[in-house]
């Protein structure tokens, strides 16, 4: 099955002609009979949209989880076991769960992003420790990490060269993270005082 029709935005009229055999469809269409498939599609497709609709809400997406859900259901054709349930309630269950599967994979993206976002905010006053390590000696610095006070000196020693992220720092000194981010600041403005580099 190449392609699928658009999928119809309402149900049949109600003058059309009594409703064909979906259990029959189904198993005609798991043998590769694809006029059956189309009966089958024109049959249950309206009422597949509007339950995808009902899920992602947005029309379009609604219309794209509903195409997945019938090629699977054009896949999965010989899975259908009448005892089990109606052909009907088998297709509904393909369509609710790739609408859900579309939700949860739209919030999934949007965490990512958002998360992407958070953590490459730029550091401030990265230039001066950048500086610090491109530009001047070592016993330099050295010199200036001793005018500072300890603590400074311990929360920057931890972010500028052990690598740790301002919330790493925060858990492993046992401070909130705005302590943690002051001290780091105060230290990086102390260092590049002490050392001359440029604001």
């Amino acid at each position: 099955m190449e392609h699928l029709r658009p999928v119809p935005a309402g149900d049949p009229s109600p003058g059309s002609p009594a409703a064909p055999d979906l259990t029959d469809l189904l198993r005609r269409a798991a043998r590769g009979d694809q006029a059956a498939f189309a009966q089958l599609y024109d049959a249950t497709a309206a009422r597949a949209l509007g339950l995808a609709t009902r899920v992602v809400r947005d029309p379009a997406q609604a219309e794209e989880v509903a195409q997945e859900a019938f090629l699977e259901i054009w896949r999965t054709a010989s899975r259908f076991d009448p005892q089990r349930g109606s052909p009907l309630a088998w297709m509904m269950t393909i369509v609710h769960r790739k609408a859900v599967d579309r939700v949860r994979s739209a919030e999934a993206a949007t965490r990512r992003d958002a998360t992407y976002h958070r953590e490459s905010e730029p550091v401030p006053h990265d230039a001066t420790a950048e500086a610090a390590h491109a530009s001047l000696e070592a016993h330099r610095v050295r010199t200036a990490l001793g005018s500072l006070t300890p603590v400074q000196r311990e929360a920057l020693e931890l972010a500028y060269f052990g690598g740790y992220t301002h919330t790493e720092v925060a858990t492993m000194l046992e401070l909130p993270v705005g302590t943690a981010k002051t001290r780091i600041r105060d230290g990086l403005i102390r260092l590049r005082d002490t050392m001359g580099v440029g604001a």
